[in-house]
């Protein structure tokens, strides 16, 4: 199986790709999809979409986990999240690729083993699972590799 991890922002999408054969986790790639403010919010989440397409395209992508809105104060930031994605499950939809969106807290707890870890927890754990020789940057790669991670985690019982 192949998984798309995705963590969704306007200005930097992170997105990682591991495949996993129901015993190793091993990871394909992983990157960032960065947008400029100029280019305006209706391109840029057209751009993100489409370019999460090509990468899934790409490595032939089974299923994705997507991290969910983590929404504190400020809403500002979160409606444009939210419609990034939108945006990305619209487009995975329609390739016939299953979405699965998590919360923040479920990622950590799918990683780490705790809901409340802290993002250098979760990061150092996505490097030992994937045996990777450092921790992957930037920050929002990992966070996408996390979100892969996560999915096999909570669906573990149904892969086998």
């Amino acid at each position: 199986m192949i998984i798309l991890g995705v963590d969704p922002g306007l200005a930097n999408t992170g997105w990682g790709v591991i495949s996993y054969d129901g015993k190793t986790l091993r990871p394909v790639s992983y990157g960032v999809i960065q947008t400029e403010s100029k280019e305006g919010e209706v391109r840029r989440i057209f751009t993100i979409a489409e370019d999460i397409g090509t990468i899934a395209e790409k490595y032939g992508v089974d299923t994705a986990s997507i991290e969910d809105i983590y929404f504190n104060q400020n809403i500002s930031t979160a409606i444009p999240v939210a419609k990034v994605i939108g945006a990305i499950v619209h487009k995975l939809t329609s390739m016939s690729i299953d979405c699965h969106i998590y919360n923040p807290r479920e990622i950590k707890l799918g990683v780490v083993g705790i809901g409340n870890a802290d993002k250098n927890q979760v990061q150092d754990m996505v490097k030992r699972i994937l045996r990777l020789k450092e921790i992957p940057r930037p920050d929002h790669a990992a966070d996408a590799l996390a979100d892969c991670i996560c999915h096999v985690t909570h669906n573990s019982t149904k892969f086998q």
